[in-house]
């Protein structure tokens, strides 16, 4: 019988490489530090009807895929039945070969429902079959495959208007194993541009802080009351989806002054919404740092690229691109005025346009003084994100890193998903990683010492994250 596709040294080039997987990085827990899951889901331990729900449902990654291999937009995010919308990704996934979506499609499918074989039109009625069998079962409920994928903890995204009751209810039951903690994501307090949009979101902000938010110094009260309140559930960071790092001086009278301006309905223009977001951005970091909190920066994102589909279908449906700014300038006047003030908080940086990568890591390095209390490394270049969240990107990040930083001390991997069966990407990773470091190790470029190198490996994967970010695991 011929190998599997999906086999125990996949990805795995050399006999150093497989040691450092199979003896340090593949049983290692996970802590999941950025995703999209939705707690309400675990909370009441969700259980899927079929494949197309857990696996395809939320999928932009999948949904751009299909677009691309020509499948119409009715079979991919209309109203085709899941069972055709499953079909529509069965004939996709053997042209996107070369394509990381094809390595995550076998992962999954391998890892969670036992099937090793090459996903096509041939073999979709036994995986729809098998899979849906198995999604039946008790060990496939949200809580069920948490324990399956040993995530120890993750940290959801969440608004700050949001009520966090699940995480409440989560944190209070005494048979969920995983723990569940929010993450602050405050960007809609930023969209001065659209009064509409910024006026609701300050009613609501009001609403559930209990503040008053007709003024800017109680719009910043309400703000820092649901920071305390997410600190006291457990959140340990805040997350901050930037199309660029906001470069302006804005006074606080000056934000002040936009900030009634768009209470009364008009929206401001261009150069008020880049003077309001940096001073706020600032704000946040001061919030973050009095906290100890950590501060992700997601930033390179050009979104909602097609007006059409962006009218009919909304945010996040595999419309967003990688965004062509020149980041370090904004981002070492950022990160120096927190410093400057003794506001600048724990940094995880994620830069989506690799060309950035060097320059944005080696940004970060000027900041790295030691303080007492604080983690190696303080201050990060995050791991590749989302366009760059495959083979040859997550070489790209590991090279930089080790390069112009010390990669004993990078927090490794997360999954940005939306789905429960995306922790295979932890296993990427780290297959990823001890392939590249096993390449220098067979080069003589590192030393054989395994238990050295091991450790190191072993510390990316769980260790390092797990002291970083302060948060409380079982």
């Amino acid at each position: 019988m011929s190998q599997p596709f999906i086999h125990d040294d996949f990805m795995l080039q050399s006999q150093a490489a497989k040691e450092l997987y199979h003896h340090f990085a593949k049983d290692e827990p996970i802590l999941d530090f950025h995703n999209h899951l939705p707690p309400a889901e675990i909370s009441a331990d969700r259980s899927f009807d079929n494949l197309y729900d857990i696996w395809l449902a939320g999928d932009h990654y999948k949904w751009r895929g299909m677009r691309a291999n020509g499948i119409p937009e009715n079979r991919i995010t209309g109203d085709a039945p899941p069972r055709d919308k499953f079909d529509a990704w069965a004939e996709t996934v053997p042209h996107t070969l070369r394509n990381a979506l094809y390595h995550w499609t076998h992962l999954e499918l391998s890892r969670y429902f036992g099937f090793d074989g090459l996903f096509s039109p041939k073999t979709a009625d036994e995986v729809w079959e098998t899979g849906n069998a198995k999604l039946a079962t008790p060990d496939y409920s949200c809580r069920g495959l948490l324990k399956m994928s040993k995530v120890r903890a993750l940290c959801t995204t969440d608004d700050p208007t949001h009520s966090l009751e699940h995480h409440l209810a989560i944190a209070n039951d005494p048979t969920i194993d995983c723990r569940v903690y929010p993450t602050f994501r405050p960007d809609p307090a930023l969209r001065v541009d659209d009064a509409d949009h910024f006026n609701a979101y300050a009613d609501k902000l009001a609403e559930v802080s209990g503040g008053d938010c007709e003024t800017f110094s109680g719009f910043l009260d309400a703000i820092r009351s649901r920071h305390d309140f997410f600190h006291s559930v457990g959140g340990r960071l805040s997350d901050h989806g930037l199309h660029h790092v906001f470069d302006a001086d804005c006074s606080e009278n000056e934000a002040m002054a936009i900030f009634n301006q768009v209470r009364q309905g008009r929206s401001a223009d261009a150069g008020q919404t880049e003077r309001f977001g940096a001073f706020l951005m600032l704000f946040f970091g001061e919030l973050n740092a009095e906290k100890n909190w950590t501060m992700q920066l997601h930033i390179g994102a050009e979104r909602n690229n097609s007006q059409r589909l962006f009218e009919s279908l909304g945010r996040d449906v595999g419309c967003d691109s990688m965004a062509d700014v020149n980041h370090a300038g904004a981002v070492r006047r950022f990160l120096n005025t927190l410093d400057q003030r003794d506001h600048l908080p724990k940094v995880m940086l994620y830069n989506l346009n690799p060309k950035d990568n060097y320059a944005l890591s080696a940004m970060l390095g000027n900041f790295l003084e030691a303080k007492p209390g604080d983690p190696p490394c303080r201050l990060q270049l995050g791991t590749a994100w989302w366009f760059m969240d495959t083979k040859e990107g997550m070489e790209w990040q590991i090279n930089t890193f080790s390069n112009t930083s010390l990669l004993s001390r990078f927090n490794g991997m997360l999954t940005d998903s939306r789905s429960f069966l995306s922790f295979t990407r932890h296993e990427y990773f780290r297959r990823i990683l001890c392939n590249v470091i096993g390449t220098d190790v067979e080069n003589g470029e590192i030393p054989r010492d395994m238990e050295m190198v091991g450790d190191m490996v072993r510390r990316i994967c769980f260790r390092n994250p797990a002291e970083f970010f302060g948060l409380e695991l079982p």
